[in-house]
């Protein structure tokens, strides 16, 4: 579990949680990570641990993030597949199985999906904006990123880039990579079933990242088609009024007082230097190409 917003009694989350593991028969190790400013939060968990149930705690020396947090606890991982859960109740305890299941049918990265009945309205809409927003950018057949419960391969994790806030888009940069990502509908859980309204900052936040995504995934081995095309359009736009200007002066109208002239020189300016970081950028990748896995192969297995 990770724990880096909000949280709920970690001694009831437990039990709840672990309940249809142990009925399962499965083998586990719930491994609490919270940042510095959390570890009061660990106190219930000292006398569960002590009576011998399978926790592991750890407290994180800067408040790193969700990534941050999952990156430095995945060497203490001792089993072959993760199961993340954030530090709040999101979808029954009945799907975890369900989710290790679908690892054990194949799937490289299981990300649970709350089933819609129940939940309100604004939540859905809000769901369906924020992912109809991300197939148009990025793709993947996802309608429910922000549920934060997924099964993964320890070897996916330890290929998949774990820092900033890009723990939620995970199944992206998976499908990027090659490996079998699947969307598992559970059912959500009733705590869960509450009008869920952000402050425009966070919404903000969630936008930035997204474009961020979205320029790794589209353009991580091409920069200067990003750069370039931007660079180019705000170099032209300017290049544009420039003539404009140069034809009226020559008509005989002073390009005195004219804030468009400068106007099309920032434009233009501003476009070359695009197109400069984009050859930069292609510099870098050209550089750094030489040995570099870029694509996962998957072998077919004959029937």
């Amino acid at each position: 579990m990770i724990v880096s917003e909000r949280s709920e009694p970690f001694a009831e989350f437990y039990r709840e949680y672990a309940e249809p593991l142990r009925a399962g028969g499965i083998s586990f190790e719930f491994i609490f990570v919270v940042p510095a400013s959390g570890q009061a939060l660990l106190e219930p968990l000292i006398p569960l641990r002590a009576s011998g149930e399978p926790i592991v705690l750890f407290e994180s020396a800067e408040n790193v993030g969700e990534a941050g947090l999952l990156r430095s606890v995945l060497t203490h991982c001792s089993g072959e597949v993760v199961l993340v859960l954030a530090a709040y109740r999101r979808v029954a305890a009945s799907a975890l199985p369900l989710l290790l299941q679908a690892i054990d049918d194949g799937a490289d990265l299981v990300v649970a999906r709350r089933t819609a009945a129940g939940d309100r309205a604004a939540n859905q809409v809000q769901r369906r904006l924020v992912h109809g927003l991300v197939r148009v950018l990025v793709g993947g057949p996802f309608h429910d990123l922000g549920s934060g419960v997924r099964a993964i391969r320890r070897e996916v994790l330890a290929e998949l880039p774990l820092y900033g806030e890009f723990s939620r888009f995970l199944p992206l940069f998976a499908i990027r990579e090659g490996f079998r990502v699947q969307e598992l509908e559970v059912p959500q859980h009733s705590a869960d079933r509450r009008t869920r309204i952000y402050s425009p900052l966070i919404y903000l936040r969630r936008l930035i990242d997204l474009l961020a995504v979205y320029f790794l995934i589209r353009f991580r081995e091409k920069p200067l088609r990003f750069f370039g095309l931007v660079g180019g359009l705000v170099s032209l736009a300017g290049f544009f009024i420039l003539v404009v200007l140069g034809a009226q002066r020559l008509a005989g109208k002073p390009l005195a007082d004219r804030p468009m002239l400068l106007v099309g020189v920032l434009l233009f300016v501003l476009g070359v230097q695009g197109l400069a970081l984009g050859l930069v950028g292609e510099i870098i990748v050209h550089a750094g190409s030489k040995g570099r896995k870029v694509y996962r192969l998957a072998p077919i297995k004959p029937e």
